[in-house]
């Protein structure tokens, strides 16, 4: 059973433990015993594999710290992110609004220049109405004349009719 030496600096691992050389006798696989050497083997598969996870922590921790700061710097640009994307909803939110009121602002225009309009209508129909009246006033007042005349003119005839006709003389 081979088993790796301490870690190099750059956390690859050397090779094996003093005294583990290749093709040399390996403690615990003798042929005596299968209890001798026991207590040796556990020694030296304890310090293998403290050996081994400390060079596993050694090559892998630089880039597991490394992976963590970059993910906290990401969270924190998410939330610069969020709060500036929020920002931005509002104040599309608020030129939708001022939209909207400036589409009332413009019915508003519109329906103030209809009414004006209709005033003006109403003005002029009542101007119109107006001159009618004084017409239809002043027509009624020119037949009323013109019946009076008539009528006048009728009993001036009827008058002179009267005086034309002949009348017995008074007899005394």
């Amino acid at each position: 059973m081979s088993v790796p030496g301490p870690p190099s600096l750059d956390g690859v691992l050397a090779g094996p433990p003093d005294g583990l050389e290749a093709g040399g006798p390996t403690p615990g696989l003798s042929d005596t015993s299968p209890d001798e050497g026991l207590i040796e083997d556990l020694t030296i598969e304890d310090k293998a594999v403290e050996q081994l996870a400390e060079g596993l922590l050694s090559h892998y921790l630089p880039d597991l710290q490394r992976s963590k700061q970059a993910l906290q710097e990401l969270t924190q640009n998410q939330v610069v992110l969020l709060d500036t994307l929020e920002q931005e909803i509002s104040k599309f939110k608020e030129c939708h609004s001022m939209l909207d009121i400036n589409a009332l602002f413009t019915e508003a225009k519109h329906y103030h220049a209809k009414l004006v309009n209709i005033r003006k209508e109403m003005l002029m129909l009542h101007e119109k109405t107006s001159k009618l009246k004084k017409r239809a006033l002043k027509l009624q007042q020119k037949r009323q004349k013109e019946e009076l005349e008539r009528e006048q003119q009728r009993e001036k005839e009827f008058e002179r009719e009267k005086q034309l006709t002949a009348k017995p003389a008074k007899r005394m």
